[in-house]
């Protein structure tokens, strides 16, 4: 016989179950903040943009947007014919990326333009009617996944190619027709392709969703619940890094030269420093770092992108540490010197960047003042990568790391003695790994030299 207690005790479960499978039964409208931690502590990934007009050295895609009809016809026909990267070895790629430290990686498995980089039952558009005739998605995927990087996908929702096929005018979020959700044929149509990616290559982690993404982000996630998207749902700047930190999360897209795809000419690179610092500075904002690549014509990684990536790795052998799952603090930098903490806050890591080979020369000792950083007796300071004992060829040379707390901050003495190139002219930053000490907020200028005062 049934109590009134337990009536009410089955009720409340019942109304508990059926709230639960409601719960369960709406469609996801976020990233889970467990993935996207996981995916901030990444911090630095291979954007790879690859297009079947890579032939031609075009802008990829663009140049159809608002092109002649002899162009496009000339475009969709010829260009699929040219397309035979014989010296294609993604696991080269892949073991570059991780030397590099690349975490994650992002591949453009349909730009713009429509054509599939992947073998798909939706549009002959694709790298299977190629003389390549192989799956160059999959190899990729495969190549990476192997080397433990987590696996990223770009998708355009806008597809030239369809649009050309249904007599819609060629370009970018012009017309409504170019948005999924204003047209069912390309909503269908794209989730055909998404579907395709997203159970034809086992798990994906990234998706990064370029142009309208209303109803393909939840169908993605309805397929693979743990998929973190970025574009469309993060800040993803290109080729610029704001002034100030933004909620994380968010991500910074840059190229190595002027262009996302391969250009063979007019396209100065940057160098090794200026990616490194830029590595340093958005991390210290918060920020990840997917840095692009543009094979050429062959399947080659260009050299001067295959050396800044090494230069990249030689940095990152020795400061990987302050790379990785780490987080901004409240001050991110001081002059030349940008900080972050380990997410524990165990560590504050402080990246002094240089102006050149000639400051802070190798061998050289210098002497820092870490005015928001608070030292007590138990600090320690080392450099990464560095012992602080010995400097190649110097007897009897004291190059152990120094520190003092002070009421101006805590004041470091380090010499910078770890030999990478053979003529001592390494450029890049140096980093110091700070322990047992707090970041302090210095509110004025006028509280600075009041400490100051009370030092004399």
């Amino acid at each position: 016989m049934f109590t009134t207690l337990t009536l009410r005790s089955y009720f409340t479960v019942l109304l508990v179950s059926l709230f639960l499978q409601a719960a369960s039964a709406q469609p996801q409208v976020t990233n889970q903040p467990e993935r996207v931690q996981w995916f901030q502590d990444l911090g630095f990934g291979l954007f790879i943009h690859w297009n079947v007009d890579v032939t031609l050295g075009a802008v990829i895609s663009h140049s159809l947007s608002g092109a002649s009809d002899e162009y496009v016809e000339r475009y969709f026909k010829d260009l699929p014919q040219y397309f035979n990267p014989e010296k294609f070895d993604p696991v080269a790629w892949a073991k570059l990326a991780k030397l590099a430290g690349m975490k994650y990686v992002v591949f453009t498995t349909k730009h713009h333009s429509g054509f599939c980089m992947f073998k798909t039952a939706t549009t002959p558009f694709n790298v299977m009617n190629t003389p390549f005739g192989r799956d160059i998605t999959k190899e990729i995927i495969d190549a990476f996944r192997r080397e433990g990087i987590a696996i990223g996908i770009y998708f355009s929702p806008e597809d030239f190619y369809y649009f050309h096929q249904n007599k819609i005018p060629i370009g970018r979020l012009q017309l409504p027709q170019h948005y999924p959700a204003n047209n069912p044929g390309l909503m269908a149509y794209d989730k055909r392709q998404l579907q395709e990616l997203m159970t034809q290559y086992g798990k994906i982690d990234i998706l990064f969703i370029d142009g309208p993404g209303d109803g393909l982000r939840e169908y993605a996630w309805s397929l693979q619940p743990d998929l973190v998207i970025t574009r469309d749902l993060m800040k993803t700047p290109e080729q610029v890094t704001p002034n100030e930190p933004l909620p994380r999360p968010w991500e910074a897209c840059y190229t190595m030269g002027t262009d996302w795809g391969y250009k063979p000419t007019n396209d100065p690179h940057k160098t090794g420093t200026q990616v490194i610092n830029m590595l340093v500075e958005i991390r210290a904002k918060g920020g990840n770092f997917l840095l692009n690549v543009g094979p050429k014509p062959n399947g080659e990684i260009q050299i001067e992108q295959e050396a800044l990536l090494q230069e990249v790795a030689l940095w990152n052998f020795a400061n990987a540490e302050a790379i990785y799952k780490v987080k901004p603090l409240p001050i991110i930098r001081e002059e030349n010197i940008w900080y972050t903490q380990s997410n524990d806050e165990k560590y504050i890591y402080a990246y002094v960047l240089r102006s050149g080979a000639d400051d802070w020369k190798y061998g050289d000792r210098k002497a820092l003042v870490l005015t928001h950083i608070e030292g007590n007796a138990n600090t320690k300071v080392s450099i990464l990568g560095y012992k602080s004992e010995l400097v190649e060829y110097k007897k009897d040379f004291d190059a152990k790391t120094y520190l003092a707390p002070t009421p101006i901050g805590l004041v470091v003495s380090a010499v910078n003695g770890q030999r990478f190139y053979t003529n001592n002219r390494w450029p890049n930053a140096v980093v110091l790994k700070i322990e047992n000490a707090k970041f302090r907020k210095l509110n004025t200028a006028k509280s600075t030299q009041s400490a100051i005062d009370g030092a004399k």
